[in-house]
């Protein structure tokens, strides 16, 4: 007897439905567990260092949710309070190595008993908005130490963006108890300038020969850098070239006005792949904070990035509300068609706008 054929879905129509349920009920659960507790019984497993409300408070916080957002700043202001830990900077190209050497140094802070968040600042889909990286399959080993957090925040493709909601997970990550967080850049653009503001040491990787050794100095961000790690020595023929970089990176950096916290910048080389100089680093790290505790400036630095957080929050909370504006949103698309027809200039179209938003007659 002859079976009839049985008519069944393509392997990747059947695949791509089973993927789209599924994300469908992720989707669903957290939406549930972000409704589940109050701000209060979120801090409160926050201060008990519990991961799990961690990670649903910074969900809360990139939230776009009007309801989201009031708890998350309601979880702020409970966690918001004076804190010992270390904040890092870390950045450089994409392709330096940061994630190998971030989870190098994690996991040798780990060993010694810090407890180390690590928050990526991670490049947002165009399509999706959500983050590209997903850091937690670039620092496996990493992820699996107790001691340990890792949070990729999606930059929102602003550079404002980057800046707020990092600087909010930093709050929440040290009222959980974390010792150290090490902010990772993707290295492309002016996310450093953001990420700077953010930190108590900032510290550049570098490769050696990939180009112009000094090419740094044009973009500003040796400058800012305390450290100068130039990264991948990963045999004798690489630690030559990285060490005839480091001199020159040295050099370079004499350059430089003399820094406010009284700290001359150093160039380290390493071999993150290898776990070479990763101690080194965390030595000279140990070393500057030793000096800025004792002169003021980490205290100083501090307060200065508090005062930074509360201008960015005010231009950025200002920005939107223009651009939410009823009115201004109804004048929007008119002014730009005369603006680009040369009917009005920018400044002009821009304070009609601003008098829309502020009530005044234009």
């Amino acid at each position: 007897m002859t079976k009839k054929p049985t008519h069944k879905s393509k392997p990747s129509e059947a695949s791509a439905s089973a993927q789209s349920a599924k994300d469908a009920s992720i989707a669903l659960v957290r939406q549930a567990r972000l409704t589940e507790l109050s701000a209060e019984q979120i801090v409160t497993e926050l201060k008990k260092c519990n991961k799990t409300a961690l990670s649903r408070a910074i969900t809360l916080i990139e939230s776009t949710a009007a309801k989201h957002q009031a708890q998350a700043k309601e979880i702020l202001k409970l966690a918001f309070g004076p804190s010992k830990s270390l904040r890092i900077g870390i950045t450089g190209v994409p392709g330096v190595g940061k994630s190998t050497f971030i989870e190098q140094l994690g996991m040798m802070l780990t060993k010694k008993g810090y407890r180390v968040a690590v928050l990526a600042v991670d490049p947002s889909s165009s399509l999706s908005g959500g983050s590209i990286l997903g850091d937690k399959t670039r620092m496996q080993e990493l992820t699996q130490s107790p001691l340990a957090f890792i949070r990729p925040t999606p930059s929102r493709l602003t550079l404002g963006g980057v800046a707020r909601h990092t600087r909010e997970s930093i709050i929440l990550c040290e009222s959980a108890g974390y010792d150290l967080i090490l902010i990772e850049t993707v290295g492309v653009g002016q996310s450093e300038t953001a990420v700077f503001d953010l930190c108590d040491f900032f510290l550049l990787l570098q490769l050696a020969g990939a180009g112009d050794e000094l090419q740094g100095i044009k973009r500003g961000i040796i400058e800012m850098a305390d450290a100068i790690v130039i990264n991948k020595a990963d045999n004798e023929a690489q630690l030559k070239i990285a060490q005839s970089a480091q001199i020159e990176y040295q050099r370079a950096r004499g350059l430089f006005p003399h820094k406010s916290s009284g700290w001359q910048p150093k160039t380290l080389t390493c071999s993150a792949l290898h776990n070479i100089g990763i101690d080194a680093v965390w030595s000279m790290i140990q070393e500057y904070m030793t000096l800025t505790q004792s002169n003021g400036h980490f205290a100083q630095k501090r307060i200065d990035q508090n005062l930074s957080w509360l201008e960015k929050t005010v231009v950025e909370s200002l920005r939107e509300a223009l651009l939410l504006h009823p009115e201004v949103i109804d004048q929007w698309d008119q002014l730009k068609e005369k603006v680009s027809k040369d009917k009005i200039t920018p400044v002009d179209a821009a304070e009609i706008l601003l008098k829309t938003a502020l009530r005044t007659k234009t």
